[in-house]
């Protein structure tokens, strides 16, 4: 027992002891480490302070270093203001021994303008008294001598003039006879043309002459179905195995046929077959104006047109124009003007499409006011064709100023295909007219006594007084018949005019 309290006594002995050295320790490594603490912020407030008089240091000598720099760029600018003052007061200078120049000058100025007007009144009042001497030494006054003058002068003008002109005049005319003629030449020769067989009438031929009593009908109620339908004159007269249709629309004397046609190839001929041969026609009829003017586009090879365009077109293959199938004359017309228009280097495009629809408004011209000129362009705008192929399509007969080449080309193309010979028919009245009216205009001129037209009205030749008319004043008189035919007559191509005096002949084509 002894020994067991011992024992506890020993180890509750030794655990204070312990105790007491671990707490002896730890109280020394806490006044250790106080004691480094301490140490530590002392050095740290040391540097800080030797840092902060170090950074005063450096901040007093960069302020004395930058007020000496201050101190030295104020004395530059009050150096180069010094210098600035100085150039002002010499420019000043200057400038007030310039201004006493000036004004000396004025002075000198004005003084030799009262000098001037001084001597030009002078010179006035000599001339005056020169041309009051003049007057009384020549006996004519200034108005007389000056008329004298301006007439001699004006005849000497004139004879130098029409000299002048006559011979520019066969210079151009040489120069421009050869490159048209070229050009016109080549553009035929590439153009396969056909000569004018179109009229009015188309003829229906039959197996027999009793067909045309059929045609007839029971007290003439047939030929009066087939005239109020198709608008067409049915002519049944003693000319053998044939009816004749009369109309001068194309479309419909065509439709009248292949009816009557189909009637005859049927044999029943009584009005209800009659309505239903007419519509049938008539389908098979628009089938053939659209096959038409889609075949007329694939020749003119210009592009795609409207649907409508292309319609209207086709029906132009029944309209004839003095004869001449106005669809083969517009073919015509886009090739000529293609191909000159590819040799002066226009556009080739817009002068066939212009070309293909210059005489569209035909087609349309008993169903819209205007002229066929007029028409067609309204046409080509509506369905969108450029500017360039309006306006050439309305100026082709001069009803719009030409602005563009391809507009003039289109003019030459158009009159080309009309004024080639065996392209269209021409009645002998108007014929003779278009004769007198050139004859009448060449003699009505001073000094021509006699004149005649020949080769169908394509030249005029006047004879002329050799005694009131010399050399010049002939040229001078055949720009004058030339211009005058042009503003009173329409034709096609041109009229040679070639005034002759004595065994001399001065020729101008126009």
């Amino acid at each position: 027992m002894l020994t067991v309290v011992a024992a506890l006594i020993g180890i509750t002995v030794g655990a204070i002891g312990l105790w007491v050295w671990l707490r002896t320790v730890s109280t020394s490594r806490l006044r250790l480490a106080e004691d480094q603490r301490r140490a530590l912020l002392t050095d740290t407030e040391r540097e800080a302070e030797t840092t902060r008089r170090e950074a005063q240091i450096e901040a007093r000598e960069h302020a004395v270093q930058l007020r000496a720099d201050l101190e030295s760029e104020l004395q530059e600018s009050r150096v180069q203001m010094a210098k600035a003052e100085a150039r002002m007061q010499q420019q000043e200078s200057e400038i007030e021994v310039k201004s006493e120049e000036l004004t000396h000058r004025e002075q000198g100025i004005t003084d030799r303008e009262i000098h001037t007007k001084q001597l030009q009144e002078q010179l006035k009042a000599g001339s005056d008294q020169m041309l009051r001497e003049l007057e009384r030494v020549g006996g004519l006054t200034l108005g007389d001598a000056r008329a004298q003058l301006l007439e001699r002068s004006e005849d000497l003008v004139r004879h130098e003039l029409a000299r002048t002109v006559r011979q520019l005049d066969e210079e151009a005319r040489t120069d421009a006879k050869r490159k048209a003629r070229a050009l016109v030449a080549d553009a035929l020769q590439r153009v396969a043309a056909s000569h004018t067989a179109e009229t009015t009438v188309s003829v229906v031929e039959l197996a027999s002459d009793d067909m045309k009593g059929r045609i007839i009908g029971r007290e003439g109620r047939n030929i009066r179905a087939l005239e109020h339908l198709t608008g067409v004159d049915f002519i049944i007269d003693d000319t053998p195995h044939a009816v004749v249709l009369s109309s001068f629309d194309g479309l419909r004397r065509e439709l009248a046929r292949m009816t009557l046609q189909k009637l005859i190839e049927d044999g029943r001929i009584h009005p209800a077959r009659i309505e239903e041969m007419y519509y049938l026609s008539k389908a098979e009829l628009e089938d053939q104006v659209r096959l038409a003017g889609e075949q007329a586009v694939f020749e003119a090879n210009c592009g795609e047109f409207h649907e409508e365009l292309v319609n209207i077109l086709g029906r132009l293959r029944y309209r004839t124009s003095y004869g001449q199938n106005v669809l083969k004359h517009t073919l015509e017309v886009v090739h000529l003007a293609g191909i000159m228009a590819a040799e002066l280097g226009a556009s080739v495009k817009t002068a066939r499409r212009a070309a293909l629809l210059h005489d569209i408004g035909k087609a349309m011209t008993h169903e819209v006011e205007g002229t066929h000129a007029a028409v067609s362009g309204m046409l080509a705008r509506r369905y969108g064709e450029s500017e360039g192929v309006v306006h050439a399509v309305e100026a082709h007969h001069y009803e719009v100023q030409p602005q563009t080449v391809e507009a003039v080309l289109l003019i030459s193309a158009d009159a080309i295909s009309a004024s080639r010979p065996g392209a269209r028919g021409e009645s002998l009245e108007h014929y003779i007219k278009r004769l007198s009216s050139l004859e009448e205009i060449a003699t009505a001129k001073p000094g021509v006594a006699k004149a005649y037209a020949l080769q169908a009205g394509r030249e005029i030749r006047v004879i002329v007084e050799p005694t009131e008319v010399d050399d010049d004043a002939a040229a001078l008189l055949s720009h004058e018949i030339a211009r005058q035919i042009e503003d009173q007559l329409e034709y096609p191509g041109q009229v040679k005019v070639i005034v002759i005096r004595e065994s001399r002949a001065i020729e101008i084509a126009h």
